[in-house]
């Protein structure tokens, strides 16, 4: 069983920046794929970055791309979301998620709705 525990949300001003954790128990982290969600008030889920097991991959959706970096640290269990130049549009509540799929990983996968584990979620609102 993972536990996955989101922080660094907050109220931030359109083009400031954040950074979100994800703390993952577990001695297993580093076989772990991780990824983040978003669901924005009145719409649906959505998925916006992900990375493999090792970090040596890592995807993003079109909305994020340029602007949102993703991580991990396996040392500290931890994976971080980096989301700069933020937008009105980012508001929302960001979610991790966690695949023990090792090499099966695929970025079909990792966008799909469909993850082993997911965080609480933590907010995020970027005022205009």
């Amino acid at each position: 069983q993972v536990q996955l525990v989101e922080s660094g949300g907050g109220l931030v001003q359109a083009g400031g920046s954040l950074r979100l954790s994800c703390a993952a128990s577990g001695r297993t982290f580093s076989t772990y794929a991780m990824g983040w969600f978003r669901r924005a008030p009145g719409k649906e889920r959505e998925f916006v970055a992900a990375i493999n097991w090792s970090g040596s991959r890592t995807i993003y959706a079109g909305s994020v791309e340029g602007r949102a970096t993703i991580s991990r640290d396996s040392a500290k269990n931890t994976v971080y979301l980096q989301m700069n130049t933020l937008k009105p549009e980012d508001t929302a509540v960001y979610y991790c998620v966690a695949d023990s799929i090792g090499s099966t990983w695929s970025p079909a996968l990792a966008r799909g709705p469909f993850h082993d584990y997911w965080g609480q979620g933590t907010q995020v609102t970027v005022s205009s």
